[in-house]
């Protein structure tokens, strides 16, 4: 087994963890706040968009069951990537999206992945994309949310959290 992290923002947590975590080779799935300036923040700190956090979740997964190029192509599926720190109706410095890695030679894979994205669009795309600075996790009662809540607030379509338990791999 190939154990990689990643970290990803595509907004409010919530569903893209849901999302990330039906996914075939994510091994770990654990919501939390990324890359800000405040050390240890409550989820309410966050919230009111003055800490420089993005709510992010730290993805590991098996690279030789689902490769970073993989992963990243099934992530973007559920963010809008031309949209400016919002996502869904959750608006605010949080809740921008981005791509903060650990290892370097990931980068490369990034860029690509993200040259590959902008191919999409005509409006440029606004995901961060950088090397991952901190990562605090949010308080329990965050953790698997939806899981704890059926029904939960989630600006991921339900199709896809579905959808992506099923995907065929080598058709990514």
């Amino acid at each position: 087994m190939n154990r990689r992290t990643i970290y990803l923002a595509g907004g409010c947590y919530w569903g893209v963890e849901k999302f990330l975590s039906n996914i075939l080779g994510v091994l770990e799935t654990e919501v939390g706040f990324a890359n800000g300036h405040v050390d240890a923040p409550a989820y309410v700190q966050v919230k009111q968009g003055d800490t420089g956090h993005a709510e992010t979740v730290r993805t590991v997964y098996d690279a030789d069951q689902l490769p970073l190029d993989k992963l990243l192509r099934l992530f973007f599926r559920i963010i809008d990537p031309t949209s400016f720190e919002k996502q869904g109706e959750d608006v605010g410095n949080q809740y921008r999206t981005g791509v903060y890695w650990v290892e370097p030679e990931d980068e490369a894979v990034i860029r690509t992945e993200l040259a590959r994205l902008q191919q999409r669009f005509d409006a440029p795309i606004v995901v961060e994309a950088c090397l991952l600075d901190c990562f605090f996790p949010a308080e329990e009662y965050h953790q698997k949310y939806l899981d704890k809540t059926p029904g939960g607030y989630c600006h991921v379509p339900w199709s896809e959290i579905d959808w992506v338990k099923t995907v065929d791999l080598t058709e990514i």
